[in-house]
């Protein structure tokens, strides 16, 4: 027996099995007609996206709404999909668009027929000093700087990641994000004395 052939052989099919399973492979699979593929990308990017989403808007029964909108645009498009970029990448592209709809939406209501604005960041009452006070933080950032730093330190994203989904150089991602950084130590530690309750005032009347 030709043991080099048979392990060659082996080599090939562990091969089309992880590109099978990769996002983008999946992801190529479904646009050819496998639905069962679908259910695998659904599995892994669920959770990630209505993560995303809570950390965005203020009611969790939107973030949920939003999160299947964003599921429903993957599939609507799986005929135009090309695998051009990482499945991430293109996932995370879609959930922006449909949040910058969102919030398109909740301004015209607040302006022109007098619908409360959300807050961009969820207020939550149990949660941890902690918590509250780097949520204020970071709502205070630039609007640019507040999306690189969420999709760098929560959605863990790459920088090459981040600069195709927000169109932007890679050297601008890199020193936005270290200006962030920065900024967002610095309201932290301005905010130290503040108490709970203060915090928490300061969210209700945004």
């Amino acid at each position: 027996m030709d043991h080099s052939t048979e392990d060659s052989g082996e080599a090939t099919r562990r091969e089309r099995s992880d590109a099978h399973s990769s996002d983008e492979g999946l992801m190529g699979a479904f646009a050819r007609g496998s639905t069962e593929t679908f259910g695998e990308l659904f599995a892994r990017y669920k959770r990630p996206l209505f993560g995303f989403f809570c950390r965005r808007v203020a009611d969790r029964a939107q973030a949920e709404e939003l999160t299947q909108e964003t599921f429903v645009a993957v599939i609507s498009a799986a005929p135009r999909y090309e695998a051009s970029a990482k499945f991430r990448t293109y996932i995370y592209a879609i959930a922006l668009k449909l949040l910058r709809a969102h919030r398109r939406k909740a301004a015209f209501r607040a302006t022109f027929l007098g619908v409360a604005r959300e807050n961009e960041e969820p207020v939550t009452d149990g949660a941890l000093d902690e918590q509250l006070a780097m949520r204020e933080a970071i709502r205070r950032l630039d609007g640019t700087d507040r999306e690189i730093l969420l999709l760098r330190e929560f959605e863990q994203l790459s920088y090459g990641e981040i600069a195709d989904l927000l169109d932007l150089p890679l050297n601008t991602v890199r020193s936005r994000l270290f200006r962030a950084r920065m900024a967002l130590r610095e309201l932290l530690a301005a905010q130290a004395p503040a108490t709970v309750a203060q915090l928490r005032t300061q969210e209700e009347n945004l």
